[in-house]
């Protein structure tokens, strides 16, 4: 009798960092942790969620935090704005809801990353996908620190993945969440004090996770 092929091994998933740099120290130690981080942990997005100032002050802030995402092999994007992506030269742009997906896509292509956010319902998410985001995020925090129920990014994240190929990321606040999604297949997770707070410890403790071993 021939044996059967064994299936093959489950892909683990990437990191995607969500980074609120409201001031030059906050950005500076940001960076910081995104270099320490990226010899630890694989990190494949950077988000970048400006806040504060506005022009050439934000641009200044911003920019040591596209180049040490560059430096650790990361994309990295910019929340809701196309034109601060491309001054500073990051990779694309982030954008909250399919009207503003739609909106910044014509702006994007052809090179350019649209991720699309802020999707309420399923029907938003698979209008966003079909409206060419290159991946779709559940779960994220919106700028008062406020998310849905874990429950809920759990749930849509699993059903976006058994039934659909544009890859998905979901917002973990602790361990716990990271290792659940990491059960389900999510193709990425994404963390932000996790990591940043203490890339020390946090960093291996993701590691451990993503590649599906204990942290």
């Amino acid at each position: 009798m021939a044996r059967s092929a064994p299936e093959p091994a489950p892909i683990a998933p990437r990191l995607y960092v969500l980074v609120r740099a409201t001031d030059d120290p906050q950005a500076t130690r940001a960076a910081d942790a995104l270099r320490h981080a990226g010899n630890v942990v694989d990190i494949a997005a950077v988000l970048l969620r400006p806040a504060g100032s506005n022009g050439e002050k934000l641009s200044d802030r911003l920019r040591p935090l596209v180049e040490a995402s560059h430096a650790i092999g990361a994309a990295c994007l910019v929340e809701g704005n196309t034109a601060l992506a491309a001054a500073i030269e990051a990779d694309g742009a982030h954008l909250d809801g399919t009207t503003a997906l739609a909106g910044a896509l014509p702006l994007l292509r052809p090179h350019g990353i649209a991720g699309a956010g802020g999707l309420r319902t399923k029907h938003d998410a698979m209008t966003a996908a079909e409206s060419g985001a290159d991946y779709l995020m559940f779960g994220e925090p919106d700028a008062n620190d406020r998310r849905p129920p874990f429950d809920a990014t759990l749930e849509r994240t699993e059903w976006w993945v058994q039934l659909f190929e544009p890859p998905c990321v979901a917002y973990a606040r602790d361990l716990e969440e990271v290792a659940a999604l990491v059960a389900i297949g999510a193709d990425f997770v994404a963390v932000d004090n996790l990591l940043l707070d203490d890339p020390a410890t946090g960093a291996p403790a993701l590691a451990a996770l993503l590649a599906g071993g204990a942290a």
